[in-house]
């Protein structure tokens, strides 16, 4: 977390409205089109990545994080699991927030 309360919300709310790094928009669009559209990945998302310097090992790093919450969400979705009271509230409520 930024501290920046500000850029934590544009990052929450669009982040490709926010200023990001280079870096930084290839990796969120890259988890972005892996969460929405995973059949439409190619070889030139990758190149992407690696044009922004990161390496292979981070690069499946990326892919693992961003399955794994994909994978989380849809079991806690079949599964019929409500957000803790703390979530449902809102982000500005959370503890250490």
């Amino acid at each position: 977390m930024t501290g920046d309360k500000d850029f934590s919300a544009q990052i929450a709310s669009d982040y490709r409205r926010a200023q990001l790094t280079a870096a930084d928009r290839a990796l969120l669009d890259y988890a972005a089109k892996l969460t929405e559209s995973p059949g439409a990945m190619q070889e030139s998302d990758i190149k992407k990545l690696r044009a922004c310097g990161f390496s292979d090992r981070a690069i499946l790093d990326i892919a693992q994080v961003t399955a794994y919450y994909a994978y989380v969400n849809r079991i806690a979705d079949g599964l019929g699991v409500s957000l803790e009271d703390y979530w449902a509230a809102g982000a500005e409520d959370y503890p250490g927030a």
